[in-house]
């Protein structure tokens, strides 16, 4: 202390310790006794490989998308195949036969189904079911960009296209619609001809397939055995259906037409030199029946029947037409000419002409 004044010693001097500046330039505490100082960060050298790696394979892979593109010049690329037939890699007029060709039957084999415990088959082009080759290439061809794809086809892989398939749902429906009546026509009432009688048969509620669920059914089934080509009966959803002839019905068809039919003997001629009886105890049950039709019942004839029975018997006969031109006598005419007598009870009503020269 100079004259009362407290001398302040040099920087270098300081009684007091210097604490340690951080990387901000603000002095750090100092370290609590007996600890280490911290060691410096060592280098993130692990995430620069990884970088470098990925990048790597970044660039391998833009090359081999290059090359699949560069090497894949066909019109259907390499590795298409529709339904598990191969198309890739050749012409779209290529493609389509042999697609044509593999798919072979499993387009227009008939198709096996069931019914309520009944076995039925179906053919495909009739019911409204097919496939479209044209289509089916056309939609797999053109050049695919996908990089999976162009990068798996330098590999071997392989892409799956669609089937084109056609189904037409009204001619479907109507097919199914067709099959119910089959399987149900004996469950819906009718009358059956026996020797000398006519016999009412009542209807009864039957399971028939169910036509709205089926078509669905159906053509699900198809696109299945075209993708695979297994071909299982299929199994049609089906519902009980209350009969479509009615005991009303069935007892006006019976007095009206059954009953008078077989009534007695009914004659078609040409002429008297040209006559055929039926009896109802021999012939008539043989060709004559009664079908439902829109829940009514109609008369019907087995024509294969009814020509071996009368056999040559109108051999010769022409008949005049309404265009002018002549022809001979034909089954239709000779059941035209039959419903017409079998209508009546009154045996002069019984036999009928046949006009030549209508």
């Amino acid at each position: 202390m100079v004259s009362g004044i407290q001398a302040v010693p040099p920087a270098g001097d300081s009684p007091f310790p210097t604490l340690p500046a951080d990387d901000a330039g603000a002095p750090r505490p100092p370290a609590p006794p007996g600890s280490a100082s911290p060691a410096p960060a060592a280098r993130k050298k692990g995430r620069s490989k990884l970088v470098l790696a990925g990048a790597a394979v970044v660039a391998a892979l833009g090359v081999a998308y290059a090359a699949g593109l560069l090497l894949d010049h066909a019109e259907v690329p390499k590795g298409t195949t529709v339904a598990g037939v191969d198309i890739g890699g050749i012409s779209r007029q290529e493609a389509v036969n042999r697609l044509d060709q593999g798919l072979g039957r499993r387009v227009d084999a008939p198709m096996t189904v069931r019914v309520a415990g009944e076995q039925h088959e179906l053919k495909p082009s009739v019911v409204g079911l097919d496939v479209d080759v044209d289509a089916s290439v056309r939609q797999a061809a053109g050049r695919d960009y996908n990089p999976v794809s162009v990068i798996g086809s330098l590999f071997g892989g392989s892409r799956e296209a669609e089937a084109e398939i056609v189904t037409d749902r009204e001619k479907l429906r109507a097919a199914l619609e067709s099959l119910a009546g089959e399987s149900g026509a004996e469950q819906d009432g009718m009358i059956r001809f026996e020797a000398g009688k006519a016999v009412p048969v009542p209807g009864k509620p039957h399971r028939a397939v169910d036509v709205n669920k089926s078509v669905t059914a159906l053509a699900d089934a198809y696109r299945a055995r075209t993708e695979t080509g297994a071909s299982a009966a299929v199994e049609l959803p089906s519902t009980v259906r209350q009969p479509a002839v009615d005991q009303a019905e069935i007892d006006e068809a019976l007095k009206e037409f059954a009953e008078p039919a077989m009534s007695g003997l009914v004659t078609v001629r040409t002429d008297p030199a040209r006559t055929i009886s039926f009896s109802p105890e021999n012939s008539l049950p043989k060709f004559l029946s009664m079908k439902a039709v829109n829940g009514k019942l109609v008369d019907t004839y087995d024509l294969k029947v009814l020509k071996s029975l009368y056999g040559g018997v109108f051999d010769g006969v022409l008949i005049e037409r309404g265009n002018g031109s002549k022809t001979p006598v034909s089954p239709q005419d000779v059941a035209g000419a039959l419903r017409e007598a079998l209508r009546s009870t009154d045996p002069a009503g019984r036999t009928v002409t046949i006009d030549t020269t209508p």
